[in-house]
């Protein structure tokens, strides 16, 4: 039986993604050839992100862009605003907490998005933050935030703004420069559709002026992103790329790219008739008014079925894998990703079938 994985990350991979994994490597220490592959793959993801800031891709899951930002932005004493209605939201401020930052929560409810509005009257009373970090697509929830409107009203403010969107680059059409994001946050295994692994970020000329004028030094040297701002003319990284799935990335990138609009457009048309076909069956949709994400669609599980034995059953039986939650969401509801390669009517059908 075929088996298919319909969560929210890791999602399948493209044919086309497994061929340039089996590419042979080379010495990316020393081969001109790779460091020209390298600033070529940076500018493919600067058109995806609609940035002309400068772009970096790191060895290692999408967690390690969220640490190295908070690392290298915060030093003891710093007050940062943690925007927080998710489980990725609220573990922002674990992070600001590890590197001596000052955490002050912006609250609101898992189910719904920030309102930009109700922030702004928040920052009216108290705005003397260095950064602020937000979530846009909190998976866990299957919740999307509006950025596009929340981060202007930050910077509005000289606010830093430090947004993961992990789960929503390729599912939604971002515009970083035009929607003022200074770092923005993403990972290889979601919407792109390649192997867990990767991390990429864009980083403003005030986010790297802030690292610049630091006090004190950055704790730590894989979360240190100093050490890549010249590291083209230099051509030094600071440690040894996983080429492979560097060229896992590019041919990912280059699907989406050559797309185009309509990529993100299928993502939103595969949303909506999911989740009416989910309420025609009598499922109640998890965020229940507003905010459901266009990347995984959250519901919840009704009454006297079991979470992980259903979960298992329907992988061990029909061979579909779908994604319970955690934290306070845990044994409450399912999620299904339709995200990058998963975004597929014939795929989403396979699911709802089994």
């Amino acid at each position: 039986m075929e088996k298919l994985i319909m969560t929210p990350g890791p999602t399948e991979v493209n044919e086309k993604v497994r061929h340039a994994l089996s590419q042979p490597i080379l010495n990316p220490d020393l081969d001109d050839d790779f460091f020209a592959f390298y600033k070529a793959l940076t500018q493919k993801i600067q058109k995806l992100l609609h940035t002309k800031k400068q772009v970096l891709i790191l060895n290692g899951e999408g967690i390690l862009g969220l640490e190295a930002a908070c690392a290298s932005l915060i030093e003891k004493g710093d007050r940062v605003l943690c925007l927080n209605n998710g489980i990725f939201g609220e573990g922002f401020g674990d992070f600001v907490k590890m590197y001596g930052g000052d955490v002050i929560f912006f609250r609101e409810d898992f189910n719904k998005p920030f309102s930009p509005e109700a922030l702004e009257a928040f920052l009216k009373k108290d705005s003397n933050f260095k950064l602020a970090t937000l979530v846009h697509c909190e998976t866990p929830s299957g919740l999307i935030n509006p950025i596009e409107k929340i981060c202007p009203v930050l910077k509005k403010y000289g606010i830093l703004t430090v947004v993961d969107a992990v789960s929503s680059i390729g599912g939604y059409n971002i515009e970083t420069d035009l929607w003022d994001i200074d770092i923005l946050l993403g990972g290889s295994q979601k919407c792109l559709s390649a192997p867990p692994g990767l991390t990429f970020m864009s980083i403003s000329n005030d986010a790297w002026n802030i690292m610049d004028n630091r006090k004190t030094p950055i704790i730590g040297y894989y979360t240190n992103l100093t050490l890549w701002k010249h590291w083209y003319t230099k051509k030094y990284f600071p440690y040894t790329q996983p080429v492979s799935d560097l060229y896992g990335l590019e041919a990912a990138v280059d699907i989406i790219l050559e797309e185009g609009p309509s990529f993100a457009a299928r993502h939103q048309a595969l949303a909506d008739k999911a989740r009416k076909t989910l309420k025609i069956a009598g499922f109640e949709i998890y965020p229940v008014s507003e905010g459901a994400s266009n990347t995984v669609t959250t519901f919840m599980i009704p009454d006297k079925i079991e979470d992980e034995p259903f979960r298992k059953h329907l992988w061990e039986k029909y061979g579909v894998m779908i994604a319970g939650s955690w934290g306070i969401l845990a044994g409450k509801v399912w999620r299904i990703g339709h995200m990058g390669e998963n975004c597929s009517d014939e795929k989403i059908y396979r699911t709802f079938t089994a």
